[in-house]
């Protein structure tokens, strides 16, 4: 979601979940636990999926707040494209904003002023210097994709930068002051429904579980999260959790074996799939070790699915809050995202489809506020918002109140294609209210809590 950051960068979600292709619940099913359809809602006209356009020709406003002048809006996005070890990182992130800019701008705009976009390439470690030059420049930061963002963390509260990225990955960003989400990730509440799921898939592999996480703070946090709300599931853990270099490691299959002498039936693992989760799925097959193997939407990509034409990763499973691409033709929303970022000549991941939800719920603020655009007023309008999904994106989440998706479904990788595993009905996801799973602990006092469960470790 990390190397150091990139692989918990895209736990997020959440929530967050990319891809190098080039919910609101409905009726109860069972016990507590709910469904939603992906193709409930026809998509609004003028609008992007089932929301009302929030851009439109105006008579734009006075000049305000930095970044805002009359007859424009200056915001900031960015990723980490510059990385040196994984070149690209995150652009989709970036193709989908400038992507949605100029699908707005050509409406008019935001109340009639043009958005203008400042890049910035983070590079994972030079966020600090993104974030110093994005405060000097912009409005807010929309979609940005940033690893690293407890780096930035400092920077950003003390030149009060208001953001709606992408995702977060850091305690302190998650719950973040002046940070809304569009699928919120908070550092005291995990969405652990998803096990409940995997439980009822594979009742007797739970109770033989173990972790696998890279070695570096975020992919450690995210680890000890699973730890912490998967045991009310039903996983029992035992004691043979496996820490790897982030930068990677020449040979895996001593990590394999030792899991597979402990007698881990069913691993989650926090990482990229490329090249390291690869690598130890080869490796593993060589010691014929074949586990379930749990992992975040990062790894919802079409090149893993491309690799496994060996089968090696048929046994890996994700949790999505997003319909994935394969039901695109079912979801106007998602079907319009591919259409207007590929047609600015963007390419498509799931993260692009978080970043255009980012977007969505920061011009529909923006537009609230009128002619008096200011900062604050897009604050107050971004925490208003207590049910979102991006048009129908994704599973309704409340950003307002930084709380996470109830809802969700698990793919799986099936040779080189990704398919549904859960629900069995294609195209619905499940929605548990008992999943989201309140969190105590380092990674929580790590962000430093009000009793409004804003961070305020970088407060004056």
């Amino acid at each position: 979601m990390r190397l150091t950051a990139v692989l918990a960068a895209f736990l997020v979600v959440v929530a967050a979940c990319s891809s190098d292709r080039g919910d609101d619940p409905a009726a109860t099913d069972g016990a507590g636990a709910d469904t939603t359809a992906a193709d409930d809602a026809a998509p609004a006209s003028d609008g992007f999926g089932t929301l009302d356009t929030p851009c439109g020709e105006g008579d734009g406003g006075p000049a305000g707040d930095q970044g805002v002048t009359e007859d424009q809006i200056v915001i900031g996005y960015g990723d980490d494209a510059g990385f040196p070890t994984s070149p690209g990182l995150s652009h989709e992130t970036s193709d989908a904003i400038e992507a949605m800019i100029a699908w707005c701008n050509d409406q008019g705009g935001i109340n009639g002023r043009e958005i203008v976009g400042n890049y910035y390439d983070a590079a994972i470690t030079n966020v600090v210097n993104a974030t110093t030059q994005a405060c000097s420049e912009v409005f807010m930061l929309v979609g940005e994709a940033w690893a690293l963002d407890s780096a930035q963390e400092e920077t950003r509260v003390g030149c009060g930068l208001p953001a709606v990225p992408t995702y977060s990955v850091s305690p302190e960003f998650a719950n973040g002051p002046d940070t809304v989400q569009p699928v919120p990730n908070p550092a005291d509440i995990y969405t652990a429904g998803y096990a409940a799921q995997l439980a009822e898939l594979f009742p007797e592999e739970i109770k033989h579980a173990s972790v696998m996480y890279g070695n570096f703070a975020a992919t450690i946090d995210t680890k000890d999260k699973v730890v912490q709300t998967f045991d009310d599931f039903g996983f029992e853990f035992l004691d043979c959790p496996i820490e790897y270099n982030i930068q990677g490691e020449s040979d895996w299959k001593p990590f394999a074996q030792k899991l597979k002498d402990c007698g881990a039936q069913i691993v989650y693992y926090s990482g990229q799939p490329y090249p390291n989760m690869q690598n130890l799925l080869d490796d593993a097959a060589q010691i014929d070790y074949s586990p379930i193997w749990v992992v975040d939407l990062n790894a919802y990509l079409q090149s893993f699915a491309d690799w496994n034409a060996t089968g090696n990763g048929d046994n890996v499973y994700l949790r999505s809050a997003f319909y994935p691409f394969e039901q695109a033709d079912d979801v106007p929303a998602l079907q319009q995202y591919e259409d207007i970022v590929t047609a600015n000549g963007g390419d498509l991941s799931l993260l692009g489809v978080q970043s255009t939800s980012a977007f969505l719920l920061w011009a529909t603020a923006a537009d609230a506020c009128g002619a008096d655009l200011s900062r604050q007023c897009v604050l107050d309008e971004l925490h208003s918002v207590t049910s979102w999904d991006g048009g129908g994106l994704h599973a309704e989440t409340n950003p307002g109140e930084n709380l996470p998706p109830e809802c969700n479904m698990l793919l799986k990788l099936d040779g080189t294609t990704w398919v549904q595993a859960y629900p069995e009905q294609v195209g619905e996801m499940e929605c548990n209210p008992d999943g989201s799973v309140p969190l105590s602990g380092r990674v929580v006092d790590q962000a430093e809590l009000d009793e409004n469960r804003i961070s305020t470790k970088y407060q004056q």
